[in-house]
């Protein structure tokens, strides 16, 4: 959650950090941007090095590295150093979520494990939502701006009292690092954090407009193929890519990168829109973030009981999830000009509902035709989708709204040279400007939001297709065997 909230916070607080510290709207991007490379470089890596020096010892450091950075970062007045230290900020925070992952599937047993599970869920779900209302409130007055990046550290000193009690204390497997694919790290790392840079500077630099870009996704692109390729090869590879070839791992993913990008429908679509249509700031919208982010404090669980009880199937559930999500994105598409937060209540909540029911049942699904010891590797592959289909999910809105915007405002003022050359101009002619931009962007959002429909409803075949996984047979208790 600390992780989670370190990346969202400062992010919807750009306009008030660049404020204080005078920066331009595009400096601005790039602290997003490197921050989110930094999350993206260590996601494949993480589990691999906490196995070899201890998982209660890594998590500790990469968790108190993270902290002691927000603590200096208030005080950075240099853009640059200040970039530097998002990137290392994002690095450290990165390492923690693969971590989390894997200890669920490490430690828990199977009688709860699946609540374990609807734990990590949260951090999707959760976070992303809540950081909106934790936004709002920080930005209130110019002193509580440094608790933008200091927010983290009350969870994250409550993570380290946690990880230290909670995970067992186990010696460092030093030898493992003379079988580490080093030369696929070396691969990896440039490659992951170039295309993120890519990914996250595309809609700005206008795509492959820009040799920029070009070069960030070639040469990003040619890295990560080649560690692939080395990690497919190798005996000891940091993510096992071969476990992609069961079905619900393999399609399992694919379904979850797709749903990670309709995720952004949630909360950061509304936001985006009444900020642009009512100019509302984010302490007028907070409970956008609230009515989806709150409910998965419980929904989590209640998801993880159904799956539990022999007569569920997790797939027809997941599609339940899926098809609340998409229903949610169909009455958000009915929008106008005069919508405000309120209108958008059933749709969020439909979005509450969907959200965990969809993501706590793919995590089933998948991980239960993975052993506890291929617990790392699959944490490393799924953190990875998870990050990169976070990233690509904003860019997606973005340069889709740009689109779509673009395209009904050239219709928009069509129509009206068409209407205008046959009638006399009325008295309102100077707002005309005003009204066209409003509509486009009113019908954008639309737009969006059926695209985002679509794509859920589209991935309903494909979750009805993944292989069928039993509830979990709970031991019964050595007393009540011998009864």
């Amino acid at each position: 959650m600390a992780a989670g909230l370190n990346s969202r916070v400062p992010g919807l607080a750009l306009a008030d950090i660049r404020g204080q510290l005078g920066l331009s709207y595009d400096q601005g991007t790039w602290l997003s941007t490197l921050y989110a490379a930094g999350e993206l470089i260590a996601m494949p890596f993480a589990s691999w090095f906490g196995i070899t020096f201890s998982l209660r010892r890594f998590h500790l450091s990469m968790l108190l590295s993270m902290m002691a950075l927000a603590v200096v970062m208030p005080f950075v007045g240099n853009f640059y150093l200040l970039a530097g230290l998002r990137l290392l900020q994002g690095l450290f925070a990165g390492a923690l979520i693969p971590l989390l992952m894997g200890a669920a599937l490490r430690f828990l047993p199977l009688s709860i494990r699946l609540h374990g599970l609807a734990l990590y869920a949260m951090t999707a779900t959760l976070s992303p939502n809540v950081a909106v209302w934790l936004a709002a409130v920080l930005v209130d007055d110019p002193v509580s701006l440094n608790w933008l990046y200091w927010q983290v550290i009350p969870l994250g000193l409550l993570a380290a009292a946690l990880v230290y009690y909670g995970i067992p204390a186990s010696p460092p497997a030093l030898p493992r690092l003379k079988q580490g694919n080093w030369l696929g790290m070396a691969l990896g790392v440039p490659g992951l954090g170039l295309l993120a840079i890519g990914i996250g500077q595309g809609v700005r630099l206008e795509w492959l407009h820009s040799p920029l870009i070009c070069l960030l996704l070639g040469l990003g692109g040619v890295l990560i193929l080649l560690f692939l390729i080395s990690e497919w090869r190798h005996p000891a590879p940091f993510i096992r890519l071969q476990m992609l070839s069961r079905r619900n791992l393999g399609l399992g993913f694919t379904v979850f990168f797709c749903l990670l990008v309709a995720m952004s429908a949630g909360v950061s679509v509304p936001v985006s829109v009444l900020a642009q249509l009512q100019g509302f700031r984010l302490e007028q919208m907070t409970a956008l973030g609230l009515i989806i982010g709150l409910p998965q404090l419980f929904m989590g669980s209640v998801v993880a009981l159904l799956l539990y009880r022999r007569w569920m199937d997790a797939r027809y559930l997941f599609a339940l999830g899926l098809g609340l999500m998409a229903l949610g994105c169909f009455l958000a598409s009915r929008i106008t000009s005069e919508w405000m937060v309120e209108q958008f209540f059933w749709s969020q909540v439909l979005q509450a509902i969907g959200q965990p029911i969809a993501v706590v049942c793919l995590l089933f699904l998948g991980t239960s035709v993975v052993q506890p010891m291929e617990g790392p590797f699959v944490a490393g592959i799924v953190n990875t989708i998870r990050a990169l289909g976070t990233l690509l999910g904003g860019a997606f809105v973005g340069q889709l709204t740009a689109d779509r915007s673009r395209f009904h405002s050239d219709m928009l003022l069509n129509h009206a040279g068409m209407w205008l050359s046959h009638n006399p101009a009325p008295p309102a002619i100077d707002n005309l400007a005003q009204v066209i931009s409003t509509q486009a962007a009113v019908l954008a959002s639309a737009d969006i939001f059926l695209v985002f429909m679509t794509l859920l409803l589209v991935l309903i075949p494909p979750v009805l297709c993944l292989q069928y996984v039993p509830a979990p047979r709970i031991p019964a208790p050595p007393a009540a065997q011998a009864g």
